[in-house]
Order: structure tokens, then C-alpha cells, then sequence
């Protein structure tokens, strides 16, 4: 575990650089996050997929699959992979602040 600052925040993360504690998330956290791992200025439809990540794994205790994703989001599998490019799930599941989705490698 090591500690970064995002938006001046310092926050606990992984290994991998997910977050710890998701309580420490907030909008401008994510939007680093985003930009930082290749994702860019996050629009309309990446915040649909960030916010249902957050609220599947604050509801289940954890992140939603590709599969259920590209299902419950209202966003299609394929736009995902445009959002989110290499590997939608895990890098939303990044920027929303929740822990990486299991079978993500």
C-alpha cells in the first residue's frame, strides 16, 4: 500500500493504484484518475458507467463483471471498450474508486 495525492487529496492505493478506502473518492479524484490512465476528459456517458460501478459495489460489495456492466449500465459492451480502452471494467472500476472486479487481471 502506498499513498498518492489526486485533485490534492493524498488517498491510500494498491498495488495496481486502486483505491483503498472508497470512501476517499470524489468527482475530481476520478477525473485525474481518468486522465492519467488514458481515459481523457470524462463525459455523459463515462460518468453512467463510473456512477453504476460505485453504487453496484456500495450496494453488493463488489465491482460489477463486464458482462453485468455492459447489461445494467445502459451502456453497451462495445462503447465501453471506446470509453474504458484497454479493459472497461477494470479501468472504470479505477476511476470510480472501488477495487479492481474479480477475474480482471
Amino acid at each position: 500500500m502506498s499513498t498518492v495525492t489526486y485533485a490534492g487529496t493524498p488517498v491510500e492505493v494498491d498495488s495496481e493504484g486502486f483505491l483503498e478506502d472508497p470512501a476517499q473518492w470524489n468527482e475530481e479524484i476520478a477525473a485525474q484518475i481518468a486522465a492519467e490512465n488514458g481515459v481523457g476528459e470524462l463525459n455523459e456517458r463515462h460518468w453512467m458507467v463510473v456512477n453504476y460501478m460505485r453504487e453496484s459495489f456500495l450496494e453488493n460489495g463488489e465491482a460489477p463483471s463486464i458482462r453485468t456492466l455492459g447489461k445494467a449500465s445502459g451502456v453497451q459492451i462495445k462503447e465501453l471498450y471506446e470509453l474504458f480502452p484497454k479493459g472497461p471494467a477494470k479501468l472504470a472500476a479505477k476511476v470510480a474508486g472501488i477495487p479492481k472486479p474479480r477475474g480482471c487481471i
